[in-house]
Parts: C-alpha cells; sequence; structure tokens
C-alpha cells in the first residue's frame, strides 16, 4: 500500500483489493491474536481511498467484540506469561495490532478503540523496554538472555518492528492524546539508541549489542528501522539534520542488498530472535519493510527541508 500510493501505481493497490476480496475483508481467525489483526490495516487503508462499508465492517466487528473479552492472550500464550494481564507479548506485535486500532479510531472517531490500544501497548512495552539500553526485549523470555559477549539480546527485527508500529500509530493519534508525549519521547529515544548501533555498511546486526557474533547484516529488521527514522524526519519528530545521514547510509545499505536476480536478499527466516541464515535469504516481511522504508526515503528525498 505504501508502495502504491508514494509510486502512484494503482496496480499495487489493485493487488490488495484482490486480497481483501479474496478473504472477504476478514481477519486471521483467532481473535485476540495480533498477527491475525494485521491485515485489518490495509482493509482500513483501501477504505480510506474507496470508502465501501464491507472494507471495514469486519475488522470493526471484531475489534468491538475483543474489546468485550478479558485482555488475555487465548491462543498463544508463551508458557511464561501472565496470562491475567498480557495481550500482546511480544516486540513484533506493536507492529501487528497497535495500528489497526489506532486507525479504526482515526476512521470512526471513537475514543475506545485508542484508548484500549494505549492501555495494552504499554503493559506490552513497560514489560520489554529496558530503561538503559533504550531498547526492547522480543519477549520476557529474553530479559534474561546475553550474546556471546555478555550483553543483553536485543533483536534488530523485534525492535524494527516496533520503530515501524509507533509512527502508524502516532500518526493516528490526536496531538492533545494524553499518552502521546510519552511515544515521542520512547520513539526518540529508541531512534538516537539505534543510530548509535548503525554499521559501517548503513545496516543492523541481529544482535544489535554483539556485532561482531554476527557476520551478515539483517536486512528487515534494518529496513524498519530505516523506516522509522525517515518517517521521524518528514514529520517533524526527528531533527533532519541529525538523522538524514544514517537514513541515507540505511538506504544505501538496503538498496546493496538487491541483487542481480531481483531478490532482496540478507534477511533472517521467520523466528523469535537473533540466528543464522545466508545472504541469498529472501522473505516476503522483508520486502514489505523494505517498501515502506522507499515510500518515506522517497518523500524525503523530495522535501526541501
Amino acid at each position: 500500500m505504501a508502495a502504491g500510493k508514494s509510486l502512484h501505481r494503482k496496480q499495487y493497490i489493485d493487488a490488495m483489493l484482490s486480497v481483501g476480496k479474496k478473504f472477504d475483508w476478514k481477519l486471521g481467525p483467532r481473535e485476540t491474536e495480533g498477527d491475525d489483526q494485521a491485515i485489518g490495516y490495509t482493509y482500513l487503508d483501501l477504505y480510506r481511498i474507496y470508502h465501501d462499508p464491507k472494507m471495514m465492517e469486519p475488522t470493526k466487528t471484531q475489534l468491538d467484540r475483543v474489546m468485550t473479552m478479558p485482555a488475555v492472550c487465548t491462543e498463544s500464550c508463551p508458557p511464561w506469561s501472565d496470562k491475567d494481564t498480557l495481550l500482546w507479548w511480544w516486540a513484533d506485535s506493536s507492529f501487528m495490532a497497535p495500528p489497526v486500532w489506532a486507525e479504526l479510531y482515526g476512521i470512526t472517531g471513537n475514543k475506545a478503540y485508542l484508548d484500549y490500544m494505549d492501555r495494552e501497548w504499554w503493559i506490552t512495552s513497560e514489560l520489554l523496554y529496558d530503561p538503559q539500553e533504550h531498547l526492547y526485549s522480543r519477549d520476557a523470555s529474553y530479559l534474561v538472555k546475553h550474546e556471546e559477549n555478555g550483553k543483553k539480546v536485543f533483536w534488530s527485527r523485534g525492535n524494527g518492528w516496533v520503530m515501524g508500529g509507533m509512527p502508524l500509530v502516532l500518526q493516528e493519534m490526536p496531538l492533545d492524546y494524553p499518552s502521546r508525549p510519552k511515544y515521542v519521547e520512547r520513539f526518540r529515544e529508541m531512534s538516537a539508541r539505534l543510530v548509535s548501533l548503525q554499521g559501517a555498511d548503513g545496516l543492523w546486526r541481529p544482535g544489535l549489542l554483539d556485532a561482531d557474533s554476527y557476520p551478515l547484516p539483517e536486512v528487515s529488521g534494518s529496513a524498519f528501522i530505516v523506516y522509522g527514522l525517515a518517517w521521524g524526519i518528514n514529520h517533524g519528530v526527528l531533527d533532519r539534520a541529525t538523522y538524514l545521514p544514517a537514513v541515507q547510509k540505511g538506504w544505501a545499505g538496503l538498496v546493496s542488498h538487491i541483487y542481480a536476480d531481483g531478490r532482496l536478499g540478507c534477511i533472517q527466516p521467520v523466528g523469535p530472535g537473533p540466528g543464522p541464515y545466508k545472504a541469498q535469504s529472501s522473505y516476503v516481511y522483508g520486502v514489505g519493510a523494505f517498501l515502506m522504508a522507499g515510500s518515506e526515503a522517497r518523500q524525503l528525498a523530495q522535501s526541501k527541508h
């Protein structure tokens, strides 16, 4: 969707229309699962273009129902989770679910969606965020895990999901929403920390605090980070002079992993934390993150100040 709007390529939007029609505009079968709610963001994006109620109604109906349920993880609770309070228990969920809730608020004006999202986001955030390192653990099991060099494990893609999700929430959140300053502060803290960990090639390694243990950069996490930084500049949340060099360097690094056969490579496979992969490894979420980064980098390149 980001690429379609940025490049004015209607065929990309049409492809997403086909997806929505294929699934009858329904979310995934696990009602409270963030991963299964994520597709709702595309549906709502399309609703904003076409204003067809059937594009939005299944998402709205399901989230209305979820708000009446106990806020607990039901389908995929890890054995260590606090099932009484924790719904979005892993860092990735910050991208999967909150933007959908925020966008539904943006369309309907019903503050209940935003308040629900805000409450659950901060429960997860306060559990996983390290206030000294200004980074997120992937989930609570990683709070006690360490890299070979003795430092804590902070996964680049896990933090990338957070950096990708916060902009989508902030662009729907009113400027006077009570907790908005906390989101902005968190986004700025993370941005500064991540730029300090950027590699010479412009990208980030899977384990953010032990780059020497990972021979290859990780493109999916790096793409989400570049997207977040570029979005921050474009929306006046981050200082252009400070962060533009990091975005330019990061974008050049990402483009260097488009290979001769057209694949975007160096993407770690599905997993819960840093792991091994080969340079030719390519996955759709990395491509999606790249297209999001490209849409913001393109806007940044076109802006004069």
